[in-house]
């Protein structure tokens, strides 16, 4: 089951082209990477799936049961979000805000969701700790805690290792190819980190303005533009 397809997608930056003619796929399970150089279109593509930027061309189709706010989203994080001065239960709790409708309250229902995020995510121990006062690593397990709040389905995640320690990036891509296995949830990720991309990921989209490829790592690897960027990179 498809949940996004891309048909002949474009946007523009500044009224100048970032990204063109991109066509895949999101199907229910997959772990996709989109990798490519600095400038390459992949955040702006990451905001159009999101709805937070408008398509200069083509179109995003979302599978009937999933709808845009139902997609948990682990954004780069900026210098001032990284002091956001919050629990680390409110700001899991948060994720759930989407899924109030016209309640003006938590209730206990959405309440137990974050718990049990934050349980699985190994942080429910720190939940009265303040956001701002913890490491690069746990502060992202809280933001995916957060993220699976707002999903059942699918995170999208943009580039959630970047200025952490390697041992602690280890442990985060583990984390997430937990949530991808054991949590059947789908995972779309802009990475930097190409060894990692097809270490872990089950499919890649490789832009460069456009589509370069896109399919199963394993054809990736054997491709001509896989074998080149690998090579560069590793």
């Amino acid at each position: 089951m498809s949940l996004i397809t891309c048909k002949n997608l474009s946007f523009e930056y500044e009224g100048v082209p970032a990204v063109t003619d991109l066509n895949f796929s999101v199907s229910d399970g997959d772990y996709l990477c989109i990798v490519g150089e600095n400038g390459s279109g992949k955040s702006t593509l990451i905001k159009g799936l999101l709805r937070l930027k408008k398509a200069s061309q083509g179109e995003i189709i979302l599978d009937h049961e999933l709808s845009p706010d139902e997609i948990g989203y682990l954004p780069q994080q900026t210098a001032i979000q990284k002091d956001f001065p919050a629990s680390v239960y409110e700001v899991v709790l948060s994720g759930c805000l989407n899924s109030l409708g016209l309640k003006p309250f938590f209730t206990r229902k959405e309440k137990n969701i974050a718990k049990s995020n934050m349980e699985k995510m190994g942080i429910l121990h720190m939940k009265n700790a303040c956001y701002c006062e913890l490491s690069g690593g746990q502060q992202q397990r809280v933001l995916l805690a957060r993220a699976l709040c707002a999903t059942k389905k699918i995170i999208v995640l943009d580039e959630p290792v970047s200025g952490l320690d390697p041992i602690v990036t280890q442990e985060l891509y583990e984390i997430i190819e937990h949530i991808n296995n054991v949590h059947k949830i789908t995972i779309v990720m802009v990475s930097h980190d190409i060894k990692a991309a097809v270490k872990y990921a089950s499919h890649i989209l490789h832009l460069h303005n456009s589509q370069l490829f896109f399919g199963i790592t394993e054809d990736y690897i054997q491709s001509d533009i896989g074998k080149k960027y690998i090579g560069e990179f590793v």
